[in-house]
């Protein structure tokens, strides 16, 4: 069997000769070369299966040998050395395609771990043909939890593909709900990280005194409560995946933290006095625009440009309708369950494609859910669906919400919330019993001597938007002119006075209200609520 050859380029013969040492040891062929010019003879003559290059050479940069093998030799990965404390080099080989890098003195293990690394990544990008297809790694983990036949998502899992072979930190920006811990796991599952531990983080979940020690772990004794050593998140990904979900949810003083781990590729537990090595690849999600919170000053620009050395946008679900119906299907067989599946009649399926699915996917798959429940026969027609601003239907949160807001002396209905605030659905009242003619004086005429439609008075224009007053400007009309924007008029109100009365406390919030924090966190990004400065 012929061992992989790898290709070592350093002007320092002490260096050089000791990486050829460590990688003759590990059972690998080595050439050297001191210079760019010598590189470039090796790399016509053969293929490497790793290319392991200095940035800074006798006749120019290691970044230029990077551009040219990431062009001309796709399959073989390429590693740089920088000097010590020179991480922003780093980034710039990242970004022009680099596959890892290592800072100068050299650790033998960081070495050693990267090889094996990339020599993974080099036999699987090599089986898969030029990353035409999809590497053997993921072959073991099944196909893309991405489905679509759309041209957006054809582009996305094609570059989910190509970043599988870099160990390059990547940004996932999308909307709620739209799959971005889906595409973190597709691209470990492609990586040669694969058969390593994936470890997700909700930024956003961990109270700020415990950030450092879920992160970095502590000694025994380290504070009260520390009754034994406990490795953190950065130790249970080792040589595997940190997912930092909403990363901008992180606050500055973890920031500064995080950011040195990064940079050193090491980890200090709270109560240790040394650091000790960590190998992870980080991939970073968020829903927010990290650029204008960099400018905002609540995300530090030097981390931002760490994490953002690649960045992978994921297209809202109302840009890729024609994935709709694959998704809905897989969705359906997934809920089944065993079961006899229900399926879409052609009406309830239009309705869908429609819907603006400010939830994504999400969205999608809770309204399915409920519909199931509500389907005749195995098969669920669009009036199933709850969809909101439907004039079929009236879920019982809003229809209480609307009750409540209009001062009624009736009783709220148990309800238990559901992901988009809608629960079993109930069949509309009729005009006259609806909670809005509560608002009629009893002076007022009966429901039959109302005028027509076209004279009834329009809704105020300002319920359109979300004031965050929490006030009621006012008598409001018999009929709102867009149910839906009255809805969440009422329910803006709502989450407001709950923020109000627990200062801004989201975990207190919704437990007042009867959410998850993560629902609680949706409703407030759907209908714009900002903590006040």
């Amino acid at each position: 069997m012929v061992s992989p050859r790898v290709l070592v380029i350093d002007d320092e013969a002490d260096l050089r000769e000791l990486v050829e040492i460590t990688l003759v040891r590990m059972g690998l062929d080595v050439d050297s070369a001191e210079s760019l010019e010598a590189a470039r003879r090796y790399l016509a003559k053969r293929d490497y299966a790793l290319v392991l290059t200095d940035m800074r050479l006798p006749d120019g940069l290691g970044i230029e040998l990077v551009q040219e093998i990431t062009a001309s030799h796709k399959n073989t990965p390429v590693a740089v050395i920088t000097a010590f404390g020179s991480a922003d080099n780093a980034v710039v080989a990242l970004k022009a395609g680099a596959f890892d890098y290592l800072s100068k003195p050299v650790g033998l293990d960081q070495l050693r771990a990267m090889v094996q690394s990339a020599l993974r990544t080099s036999a699987n990008a090599t089986a898969a043909g030029a990353l035409t297809g999809v590497p053997p790694s993921a072959a073991r983990n099944g196909p893309l939890r991405l489905r679509g036949h759309s041209s957006a998502m054809q582009d996305l899992r094609a570059q989910i593909v190509r970043l599988a072979r870099s160990m390059a930190p990547v940004a996932i920006n999308g909307e709620s709900g739209s799959g971005k811990e889906l595409a973190a796991r597709d691209i470990h599952a492609l990586s040669a990280r694969a058969d390593k531990p994936f470890i997700a983080v909700n930024c956003g979940a961990i109270p700020e005194s415990l950030m450092e020690a879920e992160f970095f772990g502590y000694r025994k004794g380290a504070f009260t409560g520390a009754t034994d050593d406990r490795d953190g998140f950065f130790q249970a990904a080792n040589g595997g995946t940190l997912l930092l979900d909403e990363v901008a949810d992180l606050p500055l003083a973890m920031q500064v933290k995080l950011l040195r781990a990064i940079q050193e590729r090491r980890v200090r537990k709270v109560g240790a006095t040394v650091e000790e090595p960590v190998d992870v690849r980080l991939i970073s999600t968020t829903h927010q625009d990290l650029v204008a919170c960099v400018e905002q000053g609540r995300f530090r620009q030097d981390l931002f440009y760490r994490l953002n050395v690649i960045e992978l946008k994921l297209p809202p679900l109302r840009d890729r309708r024609e994935d709709i119906e694959l998704l809905a299907e897989t969705i359906l067989d997934r809920l089944a369950d065993g079961n006899l599946r229900t399926v879409l009649a052609a009406e309830a399926l239009e309705a869908l494609k429609n819907h603006g699915f400010p939830g994504n996917v999400r969205e999608l798959e809770n309204i399915l859910e409920r519909a199931m429940a509500f389907a005749d026969d195995g098969v669920i027609e669009a009036a199933d669906l709850a969809l909101r601003g439907s004039a079929t239907t009236l879920p019982k949160v809003a229809e209480n919400a609307i009750a409540s807001a209009a001062g009624t002396d009736r009783q709220p209905e148990a309800v238990t919330p559901t992901f988009n605030s809608v629960a079993p659905v109930l069949p509309a009242p009729a005009l006259q019993q609806s909670p809005l003619s509560a608002q009629q004086s009893p002076q007022q005429s009966p429901p039959s001597a109302q005028p027509a439609p076209s004279s009834v008075p329009r809704a105020d224009a300002g319920l359109a938007t979300c004031t965050g007053t929490g006030s009621n400007p006012g008598p409001e009309p018999a009929l709102p002119l867009s149910l839906a924007d009255y809805l969440d008029e009422v329910e803006c109100r709502i989450i407001r006075r709950a923020l109000a009365h627990t200062r801004f406390n989201r975990t207190a919030a919704a437990e007042l209200l009867g959410l998850s924090f993560r629902q609680l966190r949706y409703r407030m990004q759907r209908l714009d609520i900002q903590e006040p400065q």
